[in-house]
């Protein structure tokens, strides 16, 4: 799996024009990419590493905060553009593979005491937020 970690003071997701998650306080934007061969194990592991990621006011945690999170599925982060023009997507997992990993991430996020909004698996999405910092990182486990 792979996240893309964003630290936010907001952030929300939109589809068809109807908001359906938001964060209002500051947090993180979390994008996740599901490959061939992750497992609910590996997204337990990343959903822990996330929750407990001290990059928050003070490099603190959202875990040590109670900081919220906006979950996004984002299958293009498994992009491949080393040939051509044209992105792969070969490397991301097809959705029904990846929906109950990204579901799965955002449960263990959850029982550990998250406040987790998300956007809609499989959606056109837009998303909107106010990058605090910057501050962005990749994670891949």
């Amino acid at each position: 799996m792979r996240a893309v970690v964003q630290r936010v003071s907001r952030a929300s997701v939109s589809v068809a024009g109807e908001v359906v998650g938001a964060i209002e306080t500051p947090g993180l934007m979390v994008l996740v990419g599901v490959t061939h061969g992750d497992t609910a194990a590996i997204a337990d592991a990343l959903a822990d590493k996330v929750w407990n990621l001290r990059i928050l006011d003070g490099e603190r945690s959202c875990a040590q905060l109670g900081a919220p999170l906006l979950v996004v599925s984002q299958f293009t982060l498994y992009a491949d553009t080393r040939k051509g023009r044209r992105p792969s997507w070969n490397a991301a997992a097809p959705g029904p593979v990846s929906e109950p990993l990204v579901a799965a991430f955002v449960a263990a996020l959850r029982s550990r005491g998250a406040a987790v909004e998300t956007g809609r698996f499989g959606a056109m999405m837009q998303v909107s937020l106010v990058n605090d910092g910057p501050m962005t990182l990749i994670l891949e486990l």
